[in-house]
């Protein structure tokens, strides 16, 4: 059946359309009866218009109005005109008119939806992404679609003024693991060998720099087989750039202008620069996170010095040992009940630390803790100065390594300021976090591994540790952090082999391992490779920043579940025999059983 063309959108409608003839065309969001008039909203992505059907106005109209249901499609022919008096609804853009109507046609029907397609519904998850396309027709997911929609044709707006080219690199590619596991695509024509799905487009940009592109963008998928949470899938886009001749400053100066502008455009946030820059040993120290949340206090500080000559044995014993103590201050926590302090002890314990010590300075001027009777008073006046608490206030202190000490108060440091509700709404802290070490040791497997990625640039002048003490070389690299999050990362790339190579010594990869996994970027840095660096700032992971929002699946039209599932297309899903022949694939038994 041949359906009516519309002529309007259904949020485009307003006063100054009264008298104006129009076809409308969407979904039924509403129907109400009022005594023989039927009111429907009729919405499509722009918006809702109400529409009324009278049998005064058009009989045969209104009896198909009759028969209208939730998300049934259909057009109207109407007139526009002014609400009555007292039920002009304000919060739409269309509140001041309605449309009556003359026509009415049916378009297609609907089964009942699962859920209400509206805002305010507190829907499952999981409901959520079996009917996605249900889904998405929520305003709010709309909203969050054209949030990306925009962004996205901003960045490229503004990466096209500052010169660069947008390029697109393979998504099958060679596997060159050195991160997460790969995606594997088997070859039909080359028998027992595989592509891989690219965990990111990084060594096609480095060469596309020894190409003499200069600057390179791309807003890339990335695909990593990866455990999953609120702010990870196993696909996931990023803004990927990649620049020749350049120092971390340049690309600083790049990224934090287009931050400045997109906030400022559809978040209405005026973002100061310089964004505030901080090394990693620090961010470590005063916040027990490389990626720290700003936006509150809580800062940890080292109190070695006031328990050096402290009698506690626990204390003793960590110093000793090279450990640390640590601690910072929660303002009112001395209201934490000793079950309330028991679960915090079990959550530091969780994140590897031996233990909790804390102190709770009560409101009436007494004094609570486990080590009380080792807490004279000059080391308590000290730990008060020092972390600038008094009355009403808790102490948490971690004594241990001072890895162990950094992970397991960053994490009570988030959860204590959300219990204590310290976060305020409509904050953003940026932060680059830089000086990483180039190499942290892997002691379960006695080596060394690379902090961010084996391409990343030592400082000059510590090129010369990497023979003498490897774990006190700087990298170039940075991270942008806001509220917490990581936005992306980078760094100045190694562009000379010799170095190259030995970073792969370093990392326990021989020399044929790095021909074989890598030999096409040692090949091509030998062809006059030009300073590098770029970094990948991800998308999705900005975009929920920028809406508000909790999770990265809000911003993705079909995302996984943490389980790596497509709800609605039920995939990953079993193939047929005839393509595992094709591809030279037999399962393994078991597999064969459970199937």
């Amino acid at each position: 059946m041949e359906f009516w063309k519309r002529d309007h959108m259904c949020g485009e409608l307003r006063s100054s359309d009264e008298g104006s003839e129009v076809v409308l065309s969407g979904w039924v969001r509403r129907r109400r009866d009022h005594g023989g008039v039927i009111f429907i909203d009729l919405c499509d992505r722009e918006g809702a218009t109400q529409i009324v059907f009278s049998p005064e106005i058009d009989q045969e109209a209104h009896k198909i109005a009759e028969g209208l249901r939730s998300e049934y499609v259909v057009a109207v022919k109407g007139l526009v005109r002014l609400r009555p008096e007292g039920t002009v609804n304000h919060k739409l853009p269309t509140g001041e008119i309605e449309v009556a109507a003359g026509s009415l046609q049916i378009i297609n029907r609907s089964l009942t939806p699962p859920f209400p397609i509206e805002d305010e519904e507190d829907l499952q998850e999981e409901i959520r992404l079996r009917y996605r396309y249900l889904d998405l027709r929520r305003p709010v997911m709309l909203k969050n679609l054209l949030l990306r929609h925009r962004v996205t044709g901003r960045v490229r707006e503004i990466l096209t003024e500052k010169g660069f080219w947008e390029i697109e690199t393979p998504i099958l590619t060679k596997s060159t693991p050195e991160g997460a596991r790969d995606y594997l695509v088997p070859s039909r024509v080359h028998p027992g060998k595989f592509y891989a799905l690219p965990q990111s487009p990084q060594l096609f940009k480095q060469m596309l720099m020894v190409a003499g592109v200069d600057k390179y963008f791309q807003i890339a998928r990335c695909l990593r087989d990866e455990d999953l949470r609120a702010d990870r899938q196993p696909e996931h886009t990023q803004i990927d750039m990649e620049m020749s001749f350049v120092s971390p400053e340049d690309i600083f100066l790049i990224v934090e202008d287009m931050i400045k502008k997109i906030f400022g455009e559809f978040v209405g946030i005026d973002v100061q620069l310089p964004l505030a820059r901080m090394p990693y040993p620090e961010a470590m120290l005063r916040y027990g996170s490389d990626k720290p949340d700003l936006r509150f206090g809580l800062e940890i500080q080292e109190l070695n010095e006031i328990f050096a000559e402290s009698e506690f044995r626990v204390f003793k014993q960590v110093l000793d040992d090279g450990g640390v103590i640590r601690g910072f201050a929660v303002p009112g926590g001395a209201r934490l009940s000793l079950k309330q302090l028991d679960d915090l002890t079990g959550f530091a314990q969780e994140a590897g630390a031996g233990g909790l010590l804390w102190i709770l300075f009560k409101e009436d001027g007494g004094l609570k803790s486990p080590m009380k009777k080792f807490l004279p008073e000059e080391t308590l006046n000290r730990i008060k100065e020092e972390l600038s608490c008094g009355t009403g206030d808790c102490v948490m202190m971690v004594a241990d390594r001072p890895e162990v000490a950094a992970e397991a108060l960053g994490r009570l440091r988030l959860r204590l300021a959300k219990e204590f509700d310290l976060i305020p709404k409509d904050s953003y802290k940026f932060l680059w976090v830089v000086d990483f070490p180039l190499l942290g040791y892997n002691e379960e497997e006695e080596r060394f591994d690379a902090v961010h990625h084996p391409f990343t640039s030592p400082y000059p002048e510590d090129i010369p540790l990497l023979d003498t003490d490897p774990l006190k070389v700087r990298s170039r690299a940075y991270d942008l952090v806001l509220n917490g999050t990581e936005l992306g990362g980078g760094s100045i790339r190694i562009h000379q082999d010799t170095v190259q190579e030995k970073m792969f010594e370093l990392l326990n990869i021989s020399r044929e391992e790095a021909r074989s996994r890598f030999g096409f970027l040692l090949e091509a840095l030998q062809y006059g490779a030009p300073p590098h660096g770029g970094i990948a700032l991800g998308l999705d992971r900005l975009l929920m920043l920028m809406g508000g929002l909790d999770s990265i699946r809000d911003v993705i039209t079909f995302p996984k579940t943490q389980k790596a599932i497509c709800l609605t297309t039920a995939s990953p899903s079993e193939v047929s025999p005839r393509q595992l022949k094709d591809l030279h694939i037999e399962l393994a038994p078991e597999v064969r059983k459970d199937q």
